[in-house]
């Protein structure tokens, strides 16, 4: 099942189920697809939906409790570093209303031009946890989605922590929509494909993660707990702007899609901070 969250025509926040051409409306059920996730709802269609092109889409989570960012994640994008693979995860933090759904611009910032594309995989939590193996994982995800951590990499590198440079409003993509594991097989196995104005930029399988989806539970449910419709973003992989030379940044009038088979395209074009 593919769920997300959307304005209605009239502007109206709701969240529903599509089949990637209309989307049934499920706003009665329940008040949002956060709050859908910590509840027992039915998911059947109901007699309210639209078409795709009515809505605009938000990000499938627009408000979690938690945004988890995982950095130096692929052995990829390690190497392209000149790095080391890391003993644990690097972790850093993401927040909410930096977030964009699909369609929607990506935003660069006045104070620098070094926006850089970063596509990624998307996990989102079902149910409140803490201390979950590895083994179990399968059992607290509620799904999976595209991200693009963008990155204003001038201001990542102010110092050793990311955070700066990964919260700028309007640059993290989200979307088009959570799919459940059920529609998806071994997430391990699925394929990441970057495109900026329609030229490959990144490709991977997902199995060239440093530590698994499994793994990286396990790791964020020791240290917090995990809520309902929290996300972890599970890293990049090799083929950012930044180690290209010359780099290749992100500039408004760009487009950049972010697709994982099994999933779908998250695409967003790019504009400049008004």
């Amino acid at each position: 099942m593919r769920l997300m969250s959307f304005l209605r025509p009239d502007g109206t926040p709701s969240w529903g189920a599509t089949n990637g051409e209309t989307v049934s409306d499920l706003l009665d059920h329940a008040p949002g697809l956060k709050a859908a996730l910590a509840m027992t709802v039915s998911l059947a269609p109901t007699a309210t939906s639209w078409r795709l092109d009515e809505v605009t889409f938000l990000p499938p989570i627009p408000n979690p409790d938690k945004i988890i960012c995982v950095g130096l994640n692929y052995l990829s994008h390690i190497r392209e570093g000149g790095r080391e693979p890391p003993k644990q995860p690097t972790i850093f933090t993401r927040w909410a209303n930096t977030q964009v759904g699909h369609r929607q611009p990506l935003v660069r910032p006045h104070v620098s031009a070094t926006l850089d594309y970063e596509g990624e995989l998307a996990v989102v939590i079902g149910r409140s946890c803490r201390h979950v193996k590895a083994a179990d994982a399968g059992t607290v995800i509620a799904g999976y989605a595209c991200y693009n951590d963008g990155s204003v990499r001038e201001w990542q590198r102010h110092s050793s922590q990311y955070t700066p440079g990964k919260n700028f409003p309007h640059t993290g993509g989200f979307g088009p929509w959570i799919v459940t594991p059920d529609e998806i097989g071994n997430i391990s196995e699925q394929h990441l494909v970057t495109r900026l104005n329609g030229e490959e930029v990144q490709c991977a399988t997902l199995d060239d993660l440093v530590f698994d989806v499994p793994a990286l539970v396990e790791y964020c449910s020791t240290f917090t707990r995990l809520e309902p419709g929290d996300v972890i973003i599970t890293g990049t992989t090799g083929g950012v702007g930044a180690y290209r030379k010359p780099p290749l940044w992100m500039k408004p009038g760009d487009t950049v899609e972010v697709e994982i088979t099994g999933i779908g395209t998250l695409r967003n074009p790019v504009a400049q901070e008004e």
